[in-house]
């Protein structure tokens, strides 16, 4: 039910590097978030044509999903967190990264031929 995205306008970096990212962001977001890792989901986009500040210079969007309540405090530390971690994977600055945190109710959120509410 977690979910994290990354879109980036960075160019498709190796493979290896691409799974090193999303397995560590994996395992952070279940930490962070409290749950098991086993229904978190990591999804990465690159080459995406992207604009921030006006210029054309590597930039992420990240979303972050999950069912429940994200407090304000866990929303800042994963923000500290996977900034610093997509920055220091992908070579984008901390201050051309976005994050979105969205929470979603459960009867919102399909999995297994079901939903989480």
């Amino acid at each position: 039910m977690p979910l994290i995205q990354v879109k980036s306008s960075v160019s498709q970096p190796e493979k290896a590097k691409v799974e090193s990212l999303l397995t560590s962001l994996s395992a952070n977001l279940a930490k962070h978030i409290g749950k098991p890792e086993s229904y978190v989901m990591t999804a990465f986009e690159s080459d995406v044509p992207m604009t921030f500040g006006g210029t054309f210079d590597p930039v992420c969007y990240v979303e972050i999903k999950s069912v429940g309540n994200m407090t304000s405090s866990q929303t800042k530390s994963m923000s500290e967190d996977f900034c610093r971690h997509i920055s220091e994977k992908l070579d984008v600055p901390t201050n051309r990264i976005y994050i979105e945190f969205a929470d979603a109710q459960g009867y919102m959120w399909g999995w297994n031929k079901s939903t989480f509410g």
